[in-house]
């Protein structure tokens, strides 16, 4: 079989290179998030100093070495691309030994990261009270079994083919969302933009049927209905209200949401309960169809127009009387019909794609198991 084992530390090197010369900007800045993967951080960067931060060159690993609250997994992540990017100084960069190259590959390692078995093997060897940590010590400690360079290269040629195939798709994934807003913001410059609050009907069902806990739901800012994430032991049901298919629901409290509305359409079979403060309504169909609607809710714009247009104090707040104040262009329910099945063609594209990544993911194990057996 060829392999050969010892530790991990044989093969790596920390990288403790800073920014010192302010060679990158925020936009260089990049978080590692439990997917494996470098994502645009979500911190607040107002004030901090970026000479301090880490540079992360292709061909390099990142981790944060805090455990704790982290779903169970690792946030390690490669640069995979052939641009450098900065982290903060908390995390921890590594790339593997110029010597060590003639054994062992970056990419194989990668997936040899991506096991959900690694994700265990770390948390159950972290150490910490109130936060848990898993250092650069513990990585170099981690006992690897080695097949062949020509062997690792085998599978990591497989899992680039199914990566290339995936990023293939994600790109005309999005061209058929740039079609989809461009149709959109054509009707804005043709058509005179109407106040919505005639075509929409509020809708105050409380739960009378009888739905129990399972059909409970949250608004997210993401507009979508998610299970929700309250505590339901012991809560009556009686006044929450119900959301029967194609109609809207949104929470009009505003604040502490990330500038964001929480809204969603309930665009499934089923019908479902959210909260009593919730508002809920549905559309006069002859004019104007909830799926068409929808689409401008999703835009970024209407978020910052919710958020203007929200009032209050400690608590600010955007109403029934506000929603209904809401004007888009009505184009013919041909247009709107159109329109619309192209984003569902989109949506459903879009589920498709997130199954091809959850795909790549889970082959990462086989394809080291194949590589360790062969």
């Amino acid at each position: 079989m060829g392999l050969s084992k010892c530790k991990l530390g044989k093969y790596i090197e920390l990288r403790e290179i800073t920014n010192v010369d302010y060679s990158f900007d925020m936009e260089s800045v990049r978080g590692v998030n439990n997917l494996k993967q470098l994502m645009p951080t979500k911190a607040d960067l107002n004030g901090r100093d970026l000479s301090k931060f880490q540079i992360v060159y292709p061909d390099e690993f990142v981790f944060n070495h805090r455990t704790s609250r982290n779903g169970s997994k690792f946030s390690i992540a490669y640069n995979d691309s052939n641009k450098p990017v900065i982290c903060t100084e908390d995390y921890v960069v590594f790339r593997i030994r110029e010597e060590a190259r003639t054994e062992l590959s970056s990419e194989w390692l990668y997936m040899f990261f991506n096991r959900a078995e690694f994700d265990r093997y770390v948390i159950t060897n972290s150490w910490g009270s109130s936060t848990e940590f898993y250092n650069w010590e513990d990585l170099c400690e981690v006992e690897v079994e080695l097949p062949l360079l020509c062997v690792q290269q085998k599978y990591v040629d497989i899992y680039n083919a199914m990566v290339a195939n995936q990023q293939a798709y994600e790109r005309g994934l999005e061209d058929l969302k740039l079609t989809c807003d461009g149709y959109i913001e054509d009707l804005r410059r043709k058509l005179p933009c109407e106040k919505i609050g005639k075509y929409i009907i509020e809708r105050n069902i409380k739960n009378e049927v009888g739905l129990n806990v399972d059909s409970v739901r949250g608004i997210s800012t993401g507009k979508e209905l998610i299970d929700t994430k309250a505590n339901m032991d012991g809560v009556p049901l009686g006044n929450y209200k119900i959301v029967k298919p194609n109609e809207i629901a949104f929470i009009s409290d505003t604040s502490r949401r990330g500038d964001k509305i929480s809204l969603a359409i309930n665009s499934s079979p089923k019908t479902y309960l959210v909260s009593s403060i919730s508002t809920v309504f549905e559309t006069n169909k002859k004019y104007l169809i909830p799926q068409y609607l929808f689409l401008f809710f999703l835009r970024a714009e209407f978020d910052r127009y919710a958020r203007f247009h929200s009032w209050g104090s400690a608590r600010e707040t955007f109403n029934w009387e506000d929603m209904c104040d809401v004007q888009i262009p009505i184009p013919n329910i041909g247009v709107q019909k159109s329109i619309a099945e192209m984003h569902t063609v989109y949506n459903a594209r879009k589920k498709i794609n997130e199954q091809l990544k959850a795909q790549i993911k889970n082959i990462c194990p086989i394809l080291i198991r194949g590589s360790l057996e062969e």
